[in-house]
């Protein structure tokens, strides 16, 4: 039986909404724009409103929450409008039976959380934060710590609803324009402007986490315990210690996780946490690495002291760094760089030792590393992981990031890896030719959709050689 359409938004954000049309056609005044990273800033336009239809006929863009690290979300050029789609928002319908549901590409996943988790439902794949969008979801084909057991988000959408460069809206999907779903899954928004999602999402046995911790003191055990644990657990994740340059560089915990049964978890729902706000400025010097290595050296010992199992609350199993509020600012002006690569396992871990030794030697801070086993490749065109292990690197951007990426990016493509669009600020168009074979194909189908390079954005100037 099919529920009714459902609207999660609450009476007085009702009425705190623009009127639909006003914003789609008044001046939109100049403002700074950046991604997560906060690097690299750039001016443009962004038009918000409820009617995400409206403002997206002639935009360049469309963009979330803005959690893409780099310049992904960024207009190309100060004169290009964005599409801000936060204010489309509405869940439109939800078939119980099927778990199908479908939304307006602006709804964010906390909220989607709040709405689903009582009622035994989540999303079958969630990346590392909740504050993205469904749109965004799409557009980077987000993968998570379920990605070796469910693939990418982009497996469970069943229909997209674009706005393409010539104005149309079309519908697509696996059997109705297959290449234009295939190309947008991952295709970095530049296919269309996405105005609805549809997917299928998943019944829960209970809305708590069963989580196991394994302590590996060495890069190869952690590496080891990544993949053991992939074949048996349908949630992993590890972190590793990459600011210890000596032995220990490369030791971490994995954590390993399911669903808890009822008869396993709390009585009580979950409590949804409000994160914890920091200061709007820390100075440039505020991240140090002698800081990170007593701060990993304390993380490593104190858990390693823990029980290694037990059940924990889904907010700190799924999304650790949410819980502070704009900890992206702990970097200071400068910004920072997520470089997230993939690398295969089908010659052992020789590929995965050179990335160690490259910043080893360029002696470069990583205050945040996360590592995870990858899957089968999935239906997206571009879409980010195939097997192998990915890893999340976090560093403060400096003048010689891009000098270190480019070290990094050779051995990437030297091991027949590849980086991750959503994260990247700096991977040079040459570098990602040479690590993506399916790009031209991608191309193609862009290019019938939109022959006059209409989308765009900063990235896809740096990385797609579009005209600025």
């Amino acid at each position: 039986m099919t529920a009714r359409v459902t609207s999660i938004r609450d009476r007085q954000a009702e009425t705190q909404r623009e009127p639909a049309t006003a914003p789609a056609t008044a001046e939109v005044p100049l403002s700074e724009l950046s991604g997560w990273g906060r690097y690299p800033v750039a001016r443009g336009r962004e038009r918000r409103s409820a009617d995400l239809a409206a403002i997206t006929d002639g935009a360049a863009l469309s963009r979330g929450l803005g959690r893409s690290y780099g310049d992904a979300s960024l207009p190309a050029v100060e004169r290009d409008v964005l599409a801000g789609s936060v204010l489309a928002d509405r869940l439109l319908h939800f078939d119980p039976a099927t778990g199908i549901l479908r939304a307006e590409a602006g709804l964010s996943l906390r909220a989607l959380k709040q709405w689903s988790m009582p009622r035994g439902w989540f999303t079958p794949v969630t990346p590392g934060t909740q504050f993205v969008t469904l749109g965004g979801m799409v557009a980077a084909d987000v993968h998570g710590k379920m990605h070796h057991v469910d693939g990418c988000f982009g497996e469970h959408v069943t229909r997209l609803l674009l706005r393409v460069a010539d104005g149309r809206v079309v519908e697509c999907s696996d059997t109705q324009e297959p290449e234009l779903f295939r190309a947008t899954l991952g295709g970095m928004g530049l296919t269309g402007h996405i105005l609805e999602v549809e997917f299928r999402m998943r019944r829960i046995p209970s809305p708590w986490i069963w989580q196991e911790t394994e302590v590996c003191p060495t890069f190869d055990a952690l590496l080891d315990a990544v993949r053991a644990a992939s074949t048996k657990w349908p949630l992993t994740v590890s972190w590793a210690d990459f600011l210890d340059f000596g032995p220990r560089m490369g030791r971490g915990l994995l954590n390993k996780g399911r669903w808890a049964e009822p008869s396993e978890a709390p009585p009580r729902l979950p409590r949804f946490r409000e994160p914890v706000p920091v200061p709007p400025v820390f100075p440039d010097w505020f991240l140090q690495p002698w800081m990170g290595r007593l701060f990993n050296r304390f993380v490593y010992a104190a858990m390693s002291a823990r029980p290694p199992h037990g059940i924990v609350h889904p907010e700190s199993f799924f999304y650790p760094l949410d819980i502070v509020r704009d900890w992206n600012r702990l970097y200071g002006r400068r910004g920072f760089t997520q470089y997230q690569c993939l690398l295969p396992t089908t010659d052992g871990y020789a590929a995965h030792h050179r990335l160690l030794d490259v910043l080893r030697r360029w002696r470069a801070p990583s205050f945040v590393v996360v590592i995870k086993d990858c899957g089968a490749e999935g239906k997206g065109m571009l879409s980010f992981p195939k097997p192998g292990i990915s890893y999340a690197i976090d560093m403060p951007v400096s003048a010689q990031t891009q000098a270190l990426v480019d070290a990094l990016n050779e051995v990437v493509i030297a091991g027949g890896g590849r980086v991750y669009l959503a994260k990247d600020a700096f991977t040079r168009a040459e570098d990602f030719r040479r690590m993506e074979p399916r790009l031209e194909a991608w191309q193609r189908v862009r290019r019938q959709w939109d022959p006059h390079g209409t989308l765009r954005s900063a990235q896809s100037v740096r990385v797609f050689g579009d005209t600025p």
